[in-house]
């Protein structure tokens, strides 16, 4: 066989070699058994059963924009609304986005879920840069006293990966391409209407209105 033949086949086996190599790591993130249950992080309550749920990224800055809109809301519509929370980080443009979705979770199993969202979203402009947000995150963990050792643990572990990916597979069935994406008792949101808190807020009046 021609020398200069084989040497292009070893070129060419390495090269491909390397791009399986890349690209198994660049998921790395991702990585879990696949037989996880989706996240059911609500709060709030609801006589009249309306819901307001969103598939979030935290490190999305639109996300971040409406987080306080969301706050306002949850304000103004206690004890008429629920809201619920599901994962769908989109790390083919924010490389933090599912750390800090599994740093959500890893609080999640100590019951402070949406204490660390709430400080994930307030400190989007600090971990969202960091070519390791970890720190952070662990130092978030302290700040709310959870067991910094389990919180670590959880961390890194399948379960909360599982969970994870189980909210993307729930927003890829609903068709669901980019965050914020809400949705108000089933029925999908067009996000031109909701840039305002009046905007938002004449959407749920309308479903509690409707409710009656």
């Amino acid at each position: 066989m021609d020398k200069r033949f084989l040497t292009i086949l070893v070129v060419v086996v390495i090269a491909l070699g390397g791009i399986f190599y890349f690209g198994k790591s660049s998921n790395k993130n991702s990585a879990g058994s696949g037989n996880g249950t989706p996240s059911n992080h609500t709060e709030g309550t609801s006589p009249k059963n309306v819901n307001l749920t969103v598939f979030g990224d935290f490190e999305c800055p639109v996300c971040g924009s409406y987080f306080p809109i969301e706050q306002q809301l949850l304000a103004k519509f206690q004890g008429q609304i629920t809201f619920t929370f599901h994962n769908f980080p989109l790390v083919s443009v924010h490389p933090n986005a599912f750390a800090a979705s599994r740093a959500a979770e890893a609080a999640s199993l100590q019951g402070q879920f949406f204490k660390m969202h709430d400080l994930l979203y307030q400190n989007q402009n600090t971990w969202g840069s960091a070519s390791d947000p970890t720190p952070y995150f662990q130092e978030y963990a302290a700040q709310l006293g959870l067991n910094v050792a389990k919180f670590k643990t959880d961390f890194q572990s399948t379960t909360v990966n599982d969970t994870i990916n189980a909210d993307v597979a729930l927003g890829n069935t609903k068709g669901i391409t980019g965050t914020p994406t809400y949705f108000l008792n089933g029925q999908k949101l067009d996000n031109t209407n909701l840039n305002s808190v009046t905007k938002f807020e004449a959407v749920i009046q309308t479903a509690l209105d409707k409710a009656k």
